[in-house]
């Protein structure tokens, strides 16, 4: 899945154990047994990893939370904010902001950290624009983002849906900025992301997801330096427009891996910087290592500031598109006060 970032506690996988048959006096060697193959079973059930405070939020239960769910099922649109379960759900969905996911819910990798359903999709939707710029409309939107499941079984990967949305959405909000968040169109890269680039969406997202040393367990349909050649594509053929990818911590990466990504975004021009905490959806998915601390986060956050990114969002509970029309508008500030000095500097000389 293009955003792929999975939460919320996972359930116990209750183990049956086969009761062994012994008489009203038990001989020792069979409590030996028994309690042997309870003993096994404790050991083979799952860990509950706990998650500290920080990363603790409400359960949703609003009246927006309950309109935009609602009109989210009037218009037959999927939303990552449901299928990957974000933690942000109820904030977001209270204030009316909603990433909806097109090109359906079943996606066709199975990363091991996303909790999107895996297989072979249906058909594409061709009444899914309209109805994304329909939802834009009635929910009033400054800013949307439109993301996707992976769509390996698409001659286009998809390109030619996130086209029609952006278009739909032009037509119907004009005044709403758009940002994508795009799978990385596996060996249909180069004629895709030319398509999506020449619709003219306002920010162009596509997440590295993590370090590059984890990419064969926790990303293994994916690679690394083909996702960063994507990023750099987008620049090339459209300076002007934003580009913006995240990772999650907590999957085993160290910190000077996670520096390393920093600087590989820097030399592709990635302008926007999103980190946050991974959360284990289901006991299937890979493990949480580490529940990473706010001040680390923090830290993380000056480091990639200092690096030279126009945006930077560094927090636990931090996903792809929490607070993006907040974020957006701070990125084009600083872009437009960045570009003021440079002709200045200009202007003196």
């Amino acid at each position: 899945m293009a955003n792929g970032h999975a939460v919320f506690d996972w359930h116990f996988q209750v183990l049956e154990v086969m009761p062994i048959c012994t008489p009203m006096t038990e001989p020792a060697s069979n409590r030996t047994i028994a309690q042997a193959s309870v003993e096994t079973v404790d050991q083979a059930r799952p860990e509950r990893n706990r998650k500290p405070d920080w990363i603790r939020v409400k359960a949703p239960g609003s009246k927006g939370y309950g309109e935009t769910r609602q009109l989210m099922r009037d218009l037959k649109l999927n939303t990552v904010c449901e299928e990957a379960a974000c933690p942000n759900i109820g904030e977001c969905w209270t204030k009316k902001h909603a990433t909806v996911m097109i090109l359906g819910d079943v996606c066709t990798r199975a990363c091991a950290f996303c909790n999107v359903k895996t297989g072979m999709p249906r058909m594409v939707d061709a009444s899914e624009p309209g109805h994304v710029g329909e939802a834009a409309a009635q929910m009033g939107l400054e800013h949307i983002v439109i993301t996707s499941v992976d769509r390996d079984d698409l001659p286009d990967g998809g390109a030619g849906q996130f086209v029609k949305v952006i278009r739909a959405l032009r037509e119907q909000t004009p005044s709403t900025t758009i940002e994508i968040l795009t799978p990385d169109f596996r060996n249909k890269m180069e004629r895709a992301v030319a398509a999506i680039v020449e619709a003219g969406p306002d920010v162009y997202n596509h997440n590295l997801e993590t370090v590059p040393r984890l990419y064969p367990t926790i990303r293994p349909g994916a690679r690394y330096y083909a996702s960063l050649r994507l990023l750099e594509q987008v620049k090339r053929l459209n300076p002007m427009i934003f580009t913006k990818s995240g990772i999650m911590l907590g999957l085993g990466e160290e910190r000077l891996e996670v520096h390393q990504v920093m600087d590989d975004m820097r030399s592709a021009q990635i302008d926007f910087l999103t980190m946050g905490q991974y959360l284990q959806p289901t006991p299937k998915h890979t493990k949480v290592m580490e529940f990473v601390t706010p001040k680390a986060f923090d830290a993380y956050g000056a480091i990639a500031r200092a690096k030279g990114f126009l945006q930077v969002a560094s927090s636990p509970l931090t996903r792809s598109s929490y607070h993006a029309g907040e974020d957006f508008a701070q990125m084009k500030a600083a872009r437009e006060a960045q570009l003021a000095k440079a002709a200045a500097r200009t202007g003196a000389a």
